[in-house]
This record gives C-alpha cells, sequence and structure tokens, in this order.
C-alpha cells in the first residue's frame, strides 16, 4: 500500500524525524488557509499524487510552458494561484504514464534554504534477505541515474536483523555524506530513527530525496516516499484510513475486496491461475506462443465460488481482453468450484470472447464435466502448453 507524501511525513515525525512544517489541502482555500499559518515569505506547493518525478511534470491542461507539480510560491497570491491551477487538473510525469493523474490533495509546505542535497532510502534487499539502507550525495537526482553514470557515489548498509541498527550503522551512513561534527551526530540519529520507523511499521520501502541540510545546519526530510507490506496491515488498523483509492487502478481495489492478487498488463489475453508461480508461467507461455497476458490474477489456494466469479468478471471488464486463458491446478483448491465460478460467470456477463480452460488435480473430472454440460463455447486443454496454443489460435481466429 502506498500513502502520499504527507502522510509519510506526518508518520516520521511520530519517530521524532524532523520534517518541514505543512499543511494538506483539498481545496485552493484550505491551501491558502495553510499557507497562512507558515512564516513564509517562501512557500511550497505540492501535488499528492502516487507517482514520482511530480516537479519536472506536465499538466495535460496547461500550456507546455506552465510549471510543474512542485512549484515555489513567494506570496500568499501565488500559493493561491497556484493551487488554483493544480487541483483538479492532470499531472503526467514520469511514472505515470500518458493517462497521468489527477491532482485531488496539495501540501504546502514552509520553504527552506538549502545548503545540500542528500539521498537516502530504505527497502528490503532480497539478495541478502536483510533490510538495505542506500546512500548517496546526489540527492534531488533520479538514483537510477546515479546508479548507472556515477555508482560509486552510492552506498549500501545491510542492516544485520540479530542486532538491529546499531551505532556503527549510524557512523557509516554520516561517512558516506561525507558528514562531521554535529551533522555527522544528527545523521546517526536520524538514521536510527528511520529504520525503527521502518521496521515498527511493516515498510516495504521508504524512500527520502532530497534529505537536505538546511542553511542553519539541520538535517530535513524535504521530500518522502512511503509503502507498506500489505500482508502486514492486519497488524496496522492505523494505517488503513491512509490508503488512497482514488490513486489506485479501480480494477485492482475491486480485486482486493475479494482477497485477489491482480494486477493490470497491457496485453489481450486474461489469465485466471490459481498460485503465484503458475501465473507468472502461465504468462511466459502465452509470450512464447506470440500474444502478450492483459493481466496477472492469482485466485489463491483456497478460492469460493464467489471469489471465482469476482475474479472471472474482472478480467472481463477489461476491455482489452479478446480471450481468456484459466490454467487451474487443483490442490487445496478443487477443480468443480472452479468449473461452477467460470460457468456462473460467463452466464452472467454474457462471454463473448474465447475461453481456453485447463484444469488438473483435485475432482478434476467433476470440473471437466461441468463446462462439457455448460452449454458453453469453451475449449479444454490437456496441459499448459496446449492451453497456451489453444487460447491464441482462437484469439486469432475470432480477429
Amino acid at each position: 500500500m502506498n500513502i502520499h507524501e504527507y502522510q509519510a511525513k506526518e508518520l516520521l515525525a511520530k519517530f521524532d524525524i524532523a520534517i518541514p512544517a505543512g499543511f494538506a489541502a483539498l481545496s485552493v482555500e484550505e491551501a491558502v488557509a495553510g499557507a497562512e499559518k507558515l512564516p513564509g515569505p517562501l512557500y511550497v506547493v505540492k501535488a499528492q499524487i502516487h507517482a514520482g518525478g511530480r516537479g519536472k511534470g506536465k499538466f495535460k491542461e496547461l500550456g507546455a510552458d506552465a510549471k510543474g507539480g512542485v512549484r515555489l510560491a513567494k506570496s500568499i497570491d501565488d500559493v493561491r494561484a497556484d493551487a488554483t491551477e493544480m487541483l483538479g487538473n492532470t499531472l503526467v510525469t514520469i511514472q505515470t504514464g500518458d493517462a497521468g493523474k489527477q491532482v485531488n490533495r496539495l501540501y504546502v509546505t514552509d520553504g527552506v534554504d538549502i545548503a545540500n542535497e542528500y539521498y537516502l532510502s530504505m527497502l528490503v534487499d532480497r539478495a541478502t534477505g536483510r533490510i538495505a539502507m542506500i546512500i548517496s550525495t546526489e540527492g534531488g537526482m533520479d538514483i537510477e541515474t546515479v546508479a548507472h553514470d556515477t555508482p560509486h557515489l552510492i552506498t549500501t548498509i545491510t542492516i544485520d536483523p540479530a542486532t538491529g541498527f546499531t551505532d556503527a550503522d549510524g557512523k557509516k551512513a554520516a561517512a558516506a555524506l561525507n558528514l562531521s561534527g554535529d551533522l555527522a551526530a544528527e545523521c546517526e540519529k536520524l538514521t536510527a530513527n528511520l529504520y525503527k520507523a521502518f521496521t515498527s511499521l511493516d515498510c516495504e520501502m521508504l524512500e527520502i530525496n532530497p534529505l537536505v541540510e538546511s542553511a542553519d545546519g539541520k538535517l530535513l526530510v524535504l521530500d518522502t516516499k512511503m509503502s507498506f507490506d500489505g500482508n502486514a496491515l492486519f497488524r496496522h488498523p492505523e494505517l488503513l484510513p491512509l490508503r488512497d483509492e482514488t490513486e489506485e487502478d479501480p480494477a485492482e481495489v475491486e480485486a482486493s475486496k475479494y482477497d485477489l492478487a491482480y494486477i493490470k498488463l497491457d496485453g489481450d489475453i486474461g489469465c485466471m491461475v490459481n498460485g503465484a508461480g503458475l501465473a507468472m508461467a502461465t504468462m511466459d507461455i502465452i509470450k512464447l506462443n506470440g500474444a502478450f497476458p492483459a493481466n496477472f490474477l492469482d485466485v489463491g489456494g483456497g478460492a469460493t465460488k464467489e471469489k471465482v466469479t469476482a475474479a472471472f468478471k474482472l478480467i472481463l471488464s477489461d476491455p482489452a481482453v479478446k480471450g481468456i486463458l484459466v490454467n487451474i491446478f487443483g490442490g487445496i483448491m478443487r477443480c468443480d468450484i472452479i468449473a461452477d465460478g467460470i460457468v456462473a460467470a460467463a452466464k452472467d456477463v454474457n462471454l463473448s470472447v474465447p475461453l481456453v480452460v485447463r484444469l488438473e488435480g483435485t475432482n478434476v473430472e467433476q470440473g471437466k464435466e461441468i463446462l462439457a454440460n455448460s452449454g458453453l463455447p469453451i475449449v479444454s486443454a490437456n496441459d499448459l502448453g496446449d492451453a497456451a496454443k489453444k487460447i491464441v489460435a482462437e484469439v486469432k481466429q475470432a480477429a
């Protein structure tokens, strides 16, 4: 689960991490009211969307010369003008794609006199199985560019889970940023608190870009992204209200209501599979046969008929889908339940695209019998390779 910048900063502040003063706003009036509470005379007006590159982004509805999604305002009137332009318009960044995202929220913060900018993030490093802290003196830039062009400017500190974040880790972080004296001590405290926040909140990723040294010698989190492990949210009911469903794909929001793992892709063959590994293999073999999957959809190992029906409807809600491949290996999941769900959903939505089903495992014969007696034009497959070839052929023939 992702959250907005202002929400992430509010969470970090609870862990004694310094952030500039700021106020979230859903309207121009709220943006102006927030600015009036700040000392000024410099304000920053930030679009709040779940995407990076906001400062370099462009608004679809505004001219090419218009400012992006992060703006410096030198007066309350500037705040009002920027908020009026940004709210309700569509911001396109390198991470949103051409469709962009509509700006429904703003964050108005106090301006900061910046002496230096740094980069700092934390994530789970799959290679080591540990939390890694990634640090660079090149803050404010795309870290991917830094990693490609100047990898020697990036330091990675892996943290031993047996000891947690230690004083030695904090000193390494300060050294990587070339800090000394009071700033080094402040960095050691900051990084320890960031680790505490990361582990306490079950984060997947915490990125600060930039972390800045202010002109008066303080370290401040100027911008941040935070995402959480969805499988751990049951431990954090306080985080659930932070979810902004308007920032998510409507189909993925619908899928979450039925505990379905769904991700929309750019192809035209819908997939319904049980098991993430099998789903990946199914997508691979579709591509191997010259087509592209329209989605990743894992119904899980213990799906009910209602859950399968919901999954099937979800696939068909995508207008790009020209055919569907169902690939089920029944262990805990029974093939007859899958078959009942397929038939119910296909009849309910008046199926109009080719459907190929491969069933194997528990109650497979009962499942095949249900499909055969459904009166629907369902193509049966013997194995995964056969299923992929058949759905690709059916889609080509239908076209």
